[in-house]
This record gives structure tokens, C-alpha cells and sequence, in this order.
């Protein structure tokens, strides 16, 4: 049985505040992808990692995919969002930040339309993984940060300073 852990009731964070912060961190990654020359954001890994390209396309299918399946139900990867396959129509980093900024404005559009009450509804993200949709979003965000991770230590292996994780902004 799964216990609601992150019931707000003392108002510690709200709906804005949650997407803001997930949009804070959306802005880090996005400069992140942008410090990456292109062949090497589509071609370089350490350690047997998947190149950083690969875990953005990952990141944009979960978070694609999964607002619009917290609002809609519909949990179905679409070709250019399949979280699974890292699949994505994008191939240069043009395109990668095009999709990257029609995700996040998908992202505010349907925010607005989730009711308070869902945050707390039981879902069954991509007909796989249970839990409450704020814990769905925060593993989302979590994965994310992950990632960007990865991310930084392979630019800082290319010689590139990467952007400054606290900045937000």
C-alpha cells in the first residue's frame, strides 16, 4: 500500500513553486546542451555511458510524455518522445534545442491544467511505475539532475567549463 509521504498541508510548497523549480533546473540543462560542441554531444561518452545527446532525448521523453500523461491519462510515447529508445527526430543540437523548447512550453501549457488534487492521485506512469503523481515528477526532476550530471563530468573531460549548476535563472 503506498503512503502519501508528501501531503501538503501547511502549503511548504505550492504547484507554481514545484514547476518553477523543475523549470529551474530544465533552464541549467538547457544551457548545459548548449556548451557541448555537436559532434561531441551526439558522439562522446566515458565508461560505457551513453553520449549526452541519448540522455537528454531520455529526459524529454519522460517529461514530454509524462505531463502530458499526469493531465490526459495518456501515457504513449510518441516517435519523436519514446523515453525508452532515447528516439527522437532530432539529430543536430538545432534540433535538440527546438524540441528541447517545445517541451517546456508543453510543460507550462498543461501544468495549468492539472487540479491541485491530482498531485496526490495514484498513477501508473507509462503503465509501469505507481506512485503519486508528485512523486512521479519528482523522480522525473531527479532523473534529470542525474543525468546533467553525467553531463558536467563529460564537458569537464572535453576541457569545457560547464555551466553553473546553482545558477537557475
Amino acid at each position: 500500500m503506498l503512503q502519501d509521504t508528501n501531503v501538503i498541508t501547511n502549503g511548504i510548497i505550492t504547484q507554481d513553486a514545484l514547476l518553477n523549480h523543475w523549470q529551474g533546473h530544465r533552464r541549467v540543462t538547457r544551457r548545459l546542451i548548449e556548451a557541448f560542441p555537436e559532434d561531441q554531444l551526439f558522439n562522446y561518452s566515458i565508461g560505457g555511458m551513453r553520449p549526452f545527446a541519448d540522455m537528454v532525448k531520455e529526459i524529454l521523453g519522460l517529461s514530454g510524455i509524462g505531463i502530458r500523461g499526469i493531465v490526459t491519462g495518456n501515457w504513449t510515447p510518441t516517435a519523436e518522445l519514446d523515453y525508452r529508445a532515447g528516439n527522437s527526430a532530432a539529430k543536430t543540437k538545432a534540433e535538440l534545442l527546438l524540441l528541447w523548447d517545445q517541451v517546456t512550453a508543453e510543460l507550462n501549457a498543461l501544468w495549468l491544467q492539472i487540479p491541485h488534487e491530482r498531485f496526490h492521485e495514484v498513477v501508473k506512469a507509462f503503465g509501469e511505475y505507481e506512485g503519486y503523481s508528485t512523486d512521479i515528477i519528482l523522480y522525473w526532476i531527479d532523473n534529470e539532475i542525474h543525468h546533467r550530471a553525467q553531463g558536467y563530468v563529460y564537458l569537464r573531460a572535453l576541457g569545457i567549463e560547464p555551466p553553473a549548476f546553482w545558477n537557475r535563472d
